[in-house]
């Protein structure tokens, strides 16, 4: 988390990798993030979703992760992966029913330490991409504590976000449902598709992030600061 008073996200980056050890985390770090100043069409972008137990990190669990690359308004469909987290623990009632995720399928998966590598690996040198990226941001930020005992600065677009500056410029009312997923995917006469997969959501805001991109007109003029999670 950073604000517009805090060093920048290339500073933190640069001095994370003062202090850090050799593993996982310090290999995303050495890697530089993208100029803030360039544009969002020259930005390489993973756009990433987390299905979960709950929204409390230190005491839910990661279920899946979905995420796909993106550049230059356009997703690399190749690029996409689905990982399925193991666990040796009874997956609540209400998260087999909402993400149809049973404890078999949980079984078979890969553990978080492979996934969160993994992701580590594939987020290198790009910009987080995600909805409410609160949730995916303090997971990974969790995980990679958990793991190593640290974890990295994540610079993030938040789709959500860039949606409530919208209505907050026009000074329009808007409900927390007109916030989610689906309703500004309908608002931008985007097709719906099944929620609760990681992998379709993450490339649901992938498709929406282009969409508010297009309805902006000017984004090729605007820095990718302006595009930042700031929360």
């Amino acid at each position: 988390m950073f604000s517009l008073f805090s060093p920048s996200v290339e500073q933190q980056r640069l001095n994370q990798l003062k202090k850090l050890p050799d593993g996982p985390v310090r290999d995303y770090l050495e890697t530089p993030f993208p100029d803030l100043k360039g544009s969002i069409f020259s930005t390489p972008i993973v756009s990433l979703d987390f299905e979960t137990t709950g929204l409390d990190p230190k005491k839910d669990h990661l279920l899946s992760a979905g995420y796909v690359e993106m550049y230059n308004e356009e997703i690399f469909l190749g690029t996409a992966v689905h990982s399925l987290v193991q666990t040796k623990q009874d997956l609540p009632e209400e998260s087999v029913v909402i993400h149809g995720i049973t404890d078999d399928i949980m079984a078979e998966g890969s553990k978080v330490q492979t996934i969160v590598e993994e992701m580590m690996q594939a987020f290198k040198g790009k910009i987080i991409l995600a909805h409410h990226a609160a949730i995916e941001r303090n997971f990974l930020t969790q995980a990679c504590k958990n793991l190593y005992g640290h974890a990295p600065v994540l610079p993030m677009i938040d789709t959500l976000e860039l949606a409530r500056q919208w209505f907050d410029r026009r000074q329009m009312h808007f409900s927390p449902n007109e916030l989610r997923l689906y309703a500004l995917r309908e608002r931008h006469h985007l097709p719906r598709y099944q929620a609760h997969n990681a992998l379709v959501d993450a490339l649901a805001t992938a498709e929406l992030l282009l969409a508010i991109i297009e309805y902006m007109g000017n984004a090729h003029k605007l820095p990718l600061k302006r595009f930042i999670n700031k929360r």
